[in-house]
């Protein structure tokens, strides 16, 4: 069988385009591996009538809806391989040796977070260090928080803190990230400037207590934000050959269409930030729409 469109990724974006082509009435294989980036997440926020859902929950309701609509397969595995074969088509070798071939591919595979290797993080991460103010900051409210960036970005993230909370420390972990200005002008605001390495997270039952420093020094914390790099989680796109965005996503026209004809992006794997549920979703929605639009046009022969 050939499909009209394989999406690899079962996220928000990939699930949301195989609901948009289902509901087309597209015969769609949704390629997923069930590891979703957000399984240590404790809660999703920012998604309305959603606020607050697992991941878990989000993945079963979601999957409840798009599997009602026949056309819509779910192969749960692991996508190893994508090639563009003679027809023009694509064909997808998944990790049992099955060739999946559509007419069209959407990738929604997401990024990987790459977070700085501090110890004490990660049984700290999901619980009260995150990586999103807009995800987490609600929960964070009103206490003393830690931002940990080497990124430029850290001013910014620094500056709408302070709607959470008044009582914030910026920690470069040894990076001069910051202008002279820039720390002037946040230090003037009273959020504190740390430029020395962070050693350790030290807390307990997944709740942060202190930051350690370089020096041995200790810094009471009650919960924080860490940015990471965001790198593509898989590359297939750059193995065919895709044009790429200043900051390594896919780039995408105004439809999720690659510079690689019958090839969608869709989700994080195109935009990397910002990283929310309800932002891919809107986005695989509409490279779903991109794609019934290409297919349309194919079938209609004008």
């Amino acid at each position: 069988m050939i499909y009209d469109c394989a999406i690899i990724g079962g996220g928000p974006a990939g699930l949301n385009a195989a609901l948009v082509l289902g509901r087309a009435r597209r015969n769609v294989a949704l390629i997923d591996n069930n590891k979703p980036r957000n399984a240590v997440t404790h809660a999703s926020h920012g998604f309305i009538t959603r606020d607050g859902v697992t991941p878990a929950e989000f993945r079963r309701i979601a999957y409840e809806e798009v599997l009602r609509y026949p056309s819509v397969e779910h192969l749960q595995t692991e996508a190893v391989e994508v090639h563009k074969i003679e027809s023009g088509f694509f064909e997808v070798l998944d990790a049992s040796g099955r060739r999946v071939q559509a007419r069209k591919l959407i990738l929604a595979t997401g990024v990987k977070e790459i977070f700085p290797e501090i110890d004490g993080f990660y049984p700290l991460y999901g619980k009260s260090l995150f990586n999103c103010p807009y995800c987490d900051g609600w929960e964070l409210q009103d206490q003393p928080l830690v931002v940990v960036s080497e990124s430029p970005t850290v001013y910014h993230t620094a500056k709408i803190l302070l709607n959470w909370s008044k009582d914030v420390v910026v920690c470069t972990h040894g990076n001069s990230s910051l202008s002279d200005e820039q720390k002037t002008h946040l230090q003037s605001k009273g959020i504190v400037v740390m430029e020395q390495p962070v050693t350790a997270f030290v807390g307990h039952n997944g709740r942060l207590e202190h930051v350690r420093f370089a020096d041995g020094t200790e810094l009471p914390r009650a919960g924080g934000f860490v940015t990471p790099r965001f790198v593509p989680a898989v590359s297939f796109g750059e193995r065919l050959g895709c044009e790429r965005t200043e900051n390594g996503g896919l780039n995408t026209d105004a439809w999720g269409r690659t510079s690689i004809p019958g090839l969608y992006a869709a989700g994080d794997a195109s935009y990397f930030m910002p990283s929310q549920v309800v932002y891919a979703a809107a986005d695989g929605s509409r490279t779903a729409m991109g794609v019934n639009l290409d297919l349309t046009e194919e079938d209609f022969g004008e």
